[in-house]
């Protein structure tokens, strides 16, 4: 089918590098010529809509020795060829997915390339490449059989269970019983934060798996030198498969590129995530997701709505550090005797302040204002490192895995609460455990706290809205 250039313009009206995407697609068409294009609505996982270009058609895939015609539907986005296409299953009636490392149950499908995706290196040619030798190895699709065979095959499969004495509800149960869960970490981005995450969770021997997503090109010098001192249960990895089935997936990576402004490099950081975020999600569908890029607050915003996970399953190390440092000072440095609980709660940065618990005690309000100021001070001279923040990750991740319900301040959906309408994440004081967030403590807060969280919530909550999911 010869490509209709102008008609494909025509589509690619609102997009911003339309003359690039159309080089891309006449070369698409070179190798693929059977492909339709149209524009329809695409509906996100946050249920947003857009107008995108599409098009359809097959790929041909040999499996053991036939080849088979695999329907898929691609979705380009309006910021390619810097974003990846969105790319879908498109079965006929009679056919089912095969839900697998490459598929999810609804056909949306995840590969490296799509999650390495880099512009000018990636090219939607040679997506549909590793598409068609992946497709090779696991059959995305089967034909479904008629429903006398379907009955015969769940009899026959029953039979099979009772021959061996084991029900089929009785044969998960012992499984559960028997299998302990390993305790698997993933740690994504092999950057400065990255390396010293994965080293502090070694350290506090709490994973039997520890994976190393390495999102970068080559071999840096971190990952080598894991390599080279044999790092015990460490895998580096390049293949995002590699995080199946997590316990937590640590969020480190940072894409800054060469940004003119602020809203450029945290857009950066959204682009980057649009790709890793759904598919570590299918990997890894009953982790705790643990956001320590920045900005956290914004970044963990993103992550809950890419993932659609829980809001309690996603969660920023917010304020976390700066809590455990301020009740250090307050306790061993300053030798305060009190029974009272504080917290650093807000936005990480200038504007975050203290919060204590609503605990009895003779002490002034004007005596625990002082020593929070004092506090406080001595805390703004603390910078943050990579590594002390990596000892803090390890913190919230040890808390997850062991299920200790310790109360940490971290980012999470803060609406709700402080008079707060707008889905923004905020570090508040939060019960954590296996299952991410069971509590967030309020407390009966002076209005300078509520001020300062309801400010930050609404600036946070301005450059969400400027920003493109």
């Amino acid at each position: 089918m010869e490509f209709d250039c102008e008609g494909v313009r025509r589509l690619l009206g609102k997009y911003k590098f339309r003359d690039l995407t159309i080089e891309e697609l006449k070369n698409v068409n070179t190798f693929f010529p059977h492909f339709r294009y149209s524009v329809d609505t695409y509906v996100f996982k946050d249920s947003s809509q857009k107008d995108l270009l599409n098009f359809t058609g097959t790929i041909p895939v040999m499996y053991q020795g036939n080849t088979y015609n695999i329907p898929i539907r691609f979705w380009i986005l309006d910021s390619h060829p810097f974003a990846p296409p969105i790319c879908f299953l498109k079965p006929t009636a009679n056919m089912e997915i095969s839900v697998g490392k490459h598929v999810d149950a609804k056909g949306r499908i995840y590969l490296p390339y799509l999650q390495n995706w880099s512009h000018p290196k990636s090219a939607i040619v040679g997506l549909i490449k590793e598409m068609i030798a992946k497709f090779q190895e696991e059959l995305p699709l089967y034909s479904t059989a008629s429903s006398g065979e379907a009955r015969q095959a769940d009899l026959l499969a029953y039979i099979a269970k009772i021959t061996k004495g084991v029900s089929d509800i009785n044969s998960k149960g012992w499984a559960n019983h028997e299998t302990k869960t390993p305790n698997k970490i993933t740690v994504v981005g092999s950057g400065e934060l990255g390396i010293a995450c994965t080293l502090a969770i070694a350290a506090k021997g709490i994973a039997d798996k520890l994976v190393l997503l390495d999102l970068s090109e080559g071999t840096k010098q971190g990952t080598m030198d894991l390599d080279i001192f044999n790092v015990p249960n460490v895998e580096i990895s390049k293949d995002l498969s590699a995080s199946a089935h997590s316990k937590v997936v640590v969020f480190t990576a940072n894409f800054l590129g060469s940004s003119e402004s602020y809203l450029d490099a945290v857009q950066n950081n959204v682009d980057m995530f649009r790709a890793l975020v759904p598919a570590l999600g299918h990997y890894s569908q009953h982790a705790v997701l643990l956001v320590a890029s920045q900005p956290v607050e914004i970044m963990a915003y993103v992550t809950w709505k890419l993932s659609t996970f829980p809001a309690n399953g996603v969660i920023g190390i917010g304020c976390n550090l700066d809590s455990q440092r301020l009740q250090y000072i307050i306790r061993d440095v300053l030798k305060a005797q009190t029974s009272r609980e504080v917290w650093v709660v807000g936005e990480q940065g200038e504007d975050r302040v203290s919060m204590w618990s609503d605990h009895d005690e003779a002490t002034s309000y004007g005596a625990w204002a002082q020593l929070s100021n004092r506090a406080m001070e001595l805390l703004r001279v603390k910078g943050q490192r990579s590594w002390s923040v990596g000892l803090s990750v390890a913190d919230l991740v040890e808390t997850v895995v062991n299920n200790k319900k310790k109360v940490h301040s971290v980012s999470v959906l803060a609406q709700g609460y402080y008079g707060i309408d707008n889905e923004v994440f905020l570090s508040l004081p939060c019960v954590l455990g296996a299952s991410g967030i069971s509590k967030v403590i309020t407390s009966t807060t002076k209005d300078t706290v509520t001020e300062k969280l309801q400010s930050s919530a609404s600036s946070i909550h301005s450059l969400q809205q400027r920003l493109k999911l």
